[in-house]
């Protein structure tokens, strides 16, 4: 399984955003997915998390502002940025589980958003 994340870019504060994750293989192997991010400086934090049946959990960070969905017809994960703050900016990283214990994880290479004010 690889992970390709892609839709970064610079947008202007209120703005949005659409971070997508192709997946190369099954998606159907995958149990959880979710996206992280790392600002500079700063370590990896979980922005949200979408299980295999759409249970989804969010950083209270960006909660009401952010939905990720996953399109198993399409192998694709998304992450919909609303309202956008400086504070969003940061790399933005995929991560995939797969079914099993103990279960085989997954990171894309990372897609950079920036915010300005």
């Amino acid at each position: 399984v690889q992970l390709q994340a892609y839709g970064g870019g610079l947008v202007q504060a209120g703005g949005s955003l659409r971070l997508s994750c192709a997946v190369s293989g099954s998606i159907l192997r995958l149990n959880t997915m979710a996206w992280y991010r790392q600002a500079p400086g700063k370590q990896r934090d979980l922005v949200s998390r979408i299980s295999a049946v759409g249970i989804t959990n969010y950083a209270a960070s960006v909660k009401g502002r952010f939905t990720i969905s996953r399109d198993n017809a399409k192998n694709t994960v998304y992450l919909q940025m609303n309202s956008l703050k400086p504070e969003d900016t940061a790399v933005y990283y995929c991560y995939a589980e797969e079914w099993g214990q103990p279960s085989r994880t997954y990171w894309g290479q990372g897609t950079l958003v920036t915010v300005s004010s």
